[in-house]
């Protein structure tokens, strides 16, 4: 018999005090907030100073200082912001962002803080012992595999172990697992290519990680993957050193894994993609165009098409994001989309899928301080926002949750409200928009957790959903399958729901028409391909069952003759609106001919007053000429009648001088000589 010795990461509140204490929180407030100001920046420490003070004090009770003591006015703002939140919310968000700030504080805090140890037996056969640390009961299960045996510590309500011999759908079942288990982590990136699902990088103990193990749902067997850096291929870059990451997405490509954006130690300014070579084991990095988003962790990247359709996220600066980008992947080069309509608010830790190959579904998600339980809908070809009405069993607010789809149905795994993790595991047909819960675990178990992974393969014909890692209070490296039944597949709950008002909440298309036939189509498959699977279920029965599915045909037949009468008036009123458009056309084409006529006329009057213009210009100049020939002339008249004058007045002087000379007895004659 052999001894083992496993540890478990502190829980709350021990695991919060630990951090604060690593922090440099001693009591004093003053010194706490200098200490808190020389490691982190100043935003950081007043938001750790506030979370610090909600924990173990409660709600702000102190008054508004004068906003001219900055320090003291910052330290009651971070505060007071923080309202009514509870306790335990407040020592969640201290630590994460103490892991964001600083991710490897756990390991330097390990020096003075003490884990708590199980001391765990191993043998060959299958024995369960119950082991009680801080308080909590956990059950330590040995199970049998090829190479010996294998330990993992679950709570006491851990679901069914194997997967070949259950039967049971829609139950979450831990599978006999081989090889060396990963890290316990959270926030990592998993991908299924192959019947082989392929975990990267993640979050343990604050630190982030940067291996890669795979998992072969053939043997079930866990391996380790010995990754290389250097060139792969023209579009990508000369060889790097990839530091650890979290918050990431890993997406498969051809023969590549992509891993998209996520958080690191020393974050680059935008989004950097990273390809793993699944044949020679070979990272690179690859080389985009365009303007690239800013980088972060915490968004969802989806797959559509050709191209990744990536949301949200929150930065380096812990800065929410709602903005939408998309990356095409042949040419490698970044769109940023403006897209019409009211977009979700910004947030991080959401879940996205893509419905029809035109419509992309968001969900939930946190800021923050809450956790959303909203679902939007962007129309991929018209690019625009909307916020559909959600029916059936709506889960409640969440955050780090997966999900994944089968056909048509959306399930939504694991997650938490900063609280609690969250334990039902719901569906959602993308169609209909109608939740159900598929199951519900109990306890403490994987996945009820924040940041887990979460996949869909095949085993043996049928589908699997296979979840991995996560956080609850502990870091988890569990691997738990559920088979998804034709139940919860086919959505039962949609033959009580109206198709048309249903469906028509996700199509709000351009084309009525082109709706009508779709939401048709999809309803009516949906109900026929359900009422195919009752009949096969319910065989023995058959007889009891006929009147029921007669009546559900009558139905369906009523439905269609009412979507076709509602498909020939919406035709008619579409020749209409066609007739009404060419009718406007031409008054347009005619009102344009007469505008390019006035035009015309316009310009031909233009020319004229021009040269109207020059002729008044040419007969003012001659005005001016003949004013200056009617001075002269008056001039000339009044210089002639001067002369006139003065030949006149001599003439008269001639005859006075005749007579006074003959008085004075001078003769004409000498006068005249004179």
């Amino acid at each position: 018999m052999a001894m083992a010795r496993a540890t478990s990461g502190l829980q709350y509140p021990e695991r919060f005090y630990a951090a604060a204490s690593y922090a440099g929180f001693d009591g004093d407030p003053n010194s706490t907030f200098k200490a808190l100001t020389s490691k982190f920046s100043k935003e950081s420490a007043a938001i750790l100073y506030g979370l610090y003070q909600q924990a173990t004090v409660g709600p702000c009770n102190i008054q508004e200082p004068n906003s001219w003591k900055v320090v003291e006015y910052t330290k009651w703002q971070s505060w007071s912001g923080l309202g009514n939140m509870s306790s335990t919310e407040a020592m969640r968000l201290f630590v994460k962002i103490l892991e964001e700030e600083d991710p490897s504080w756990y390991s330097r805090a390990s020096n003075f803080v003490a884990e708590p140890v199980m001391d765990v037996q191993m043998n060959h056969n299958s024995t369960v012992e119950p082991v009680v640390v801080n308080g909590n009961s956990f059950e330590t299960k040995t199970i049998p595999t090829e190479n010996g045996s294998l330990t993992e510590a679950q709570d006491k309500d851990v679901v069914l172990e194997g997967l070949g011999s259950v039967t049971v759908y829609d139950q979450w079942v831990a599978p006999p697992i081989s090889g060396q288990r990963p890290k316990a982590r959270y926030e990592h990136g998993a991908a299924v290519v192959q019947d082989k699902m392929y975990i990267y990088g993640g979050n343990h103990n604050g630190r982030y990680l940067n291996d890669i193990h795979v998992l072969d749902f053939r043997s079930w067997a866990w391996s380790k993957i010995e990754a290389k850096t250097g060139a792969e291929s023209l579009e990508s870059s000369s060889p790097v050193t990839f530091s650890p990451c979290a918050g990431h997405s890993l997406v498969p490509w051809e023969n590549k894994l992509l891993s998209i954006a996520g958080h690191t130690k020393d974050p680059t300014e935008t989004i950097q993609v990273k390809a793993f070579d699944l044949q020679s084991s070979t990272w690179s990095t690859l080389k985009t165009y365009g303007k690239a988003p800013a980088s972060r962790g915490g968004q969802s990247v989806t797959l559509f098409g050709t191209s990744l359709v990536i949301f949200g996220g929150e930065d380096a600066k812990r800065t929410l994001l709602n903005d939408l980008h998309i990356l095409d992947l042949e040419t490698m080069t970044w769109d940023e989309i403006d897209a019409v309509g009211v977009s979700p608010s910004p947030r991080s830790d959401h879940a996205a899928a893509v419905h029809a190959e035109r419509y992309l579904l968001i969900f939930g998600g946190g800021s923050h301080a809450t956790c959303f339980n909203d679902l939007h809908v962007l129309d991929l070809q018209a690019m625009e926002w909307s916020r559909p009405t959600q029916q059936g069993e709506i889960p409640t607010p969440r955050a780090g949750h997966a999900g994944v789809t089968v056909g048509e149905n959306w399930f939504i795994v694991g997650g938490g409200d900063n609280k609690s993790g969250v334990s039902e595991t719901v569906v959602l047909n993308m169609s209909t928009l109608v939740w159900s819960v598929v199951t519900t675990v109990q306890g403490r178990v994987p996945v009820a957790s924040e940041g887990l992974g979460v996949v869909v393969s095949s085993y043996n014909g049928e589908d699997i959903l296979v979840s991995f890692g996560g956080y609850n209070g502990r870091y988890n490296n569990e691997v738990n399958v559920l088979k998804p039944s034709h139940k919860s597949t086919l959505q039962s709950k949609m033959i009580e729901t109206p198709v048309p008002d249903s469906v028509s909440a996700v199509h709000n298309a351009t084309n009525p028409t082109r709706d009508v036939e779709s939401e048709f189509d999809a309803g009516q498959e949906g109900k026929i391909r359900e009422i195919v699977m009752d009949n096969a279920e319910s065989e023995p029965v058959k007889s009891k069952g006929e009147p029921s599915n007669i009546h559900l045909l009558a139905t369906l037949k009523a439905e269609k003759e009412e979507l076709e009468s509602s498909f020939s008036k919406e035709k008619i009123h579409s020749l209409q609106l066609k007739q009404e458009l060419s009718e406007a056309e031409n008054r347009n084409t005619e009102l344009y001919k007469e505008l390019q006529s006035v035009r015309g006329q316009l310009a031909a009057e233009q020319s004229r007053c021009f040269k109207l213009e020059v002729d008044v210009a040419e007969l003012r100049q001659k005005l001016q000429t003949m004013e200056t020939l009617q001075k002269e002339l008056e001039l000339l008249q009044r210089q002639k009648a001067a002369s006139e004058q003065a030949a006149l007045n001599a003439k008269q002087r001639q005859g006075s001088g005749g007579v006074w000379g003959w008085l004075a007895g001078a003769p004409p004659g000498q006068k005249a000589d004179a």
